[in-house]
């Protein structure tokens, strides 16, 4: 599968803590992550991770592309839902195109906890 991973600067470290934890299973997957988070996954973990930019210079809206060309399976989005974020209309978009194109969104730890224990059961 196919897997996107994002997370806002105050979940940074929850979703590194995350994709450590559950590396191997990750390993299994093709993985994609907008630039700094991208960056850190692979300093923290072995995985092979294809980055695209940074979230706030447009890693967003090459994330959404993937969504709308059908080459994305699952996202995983770390939001930090109580700050203000700069490019808050890219991050809107972006959960609207996983809604337009039915690409199941994990936006905290408990649902993507549960998204990687069902892909990981096939």
């Amino acid at each position: 599968m196919n897997i996107a991973l994002i997370a806002h600067d105050k979940k940074k470290e929850q979703l590194i803590q995350f994709v450590k934890e559950n590396e191997k299973a990750f390993s299994k997957h093709n993985l994609f992550a907008t630039g700094t988070t991208g960056k850190l996954l692979m300093e923290a973990t072995h995985l092979k991770i294809e980055r695209k930019k940074s979230g706030p210079l447009g890693g967003d809206q090459e994330i959404g592309s993937m969504i709308a060309n059908d080459k994305l399976d699952i996202i995983i989005f770390f939001r930090d839902a109580l700050t203000a974020q700069p490019h808050e209309p890219d991050v809107s978009a972006l959960l609207r195109l996983c809604d337009v194109y039915e690409v199941p969104l994990a936006t905290n730890l408990a649902s993507a906890t549960l998204f990687l224990e069902h892909i990981n059961k096939k």
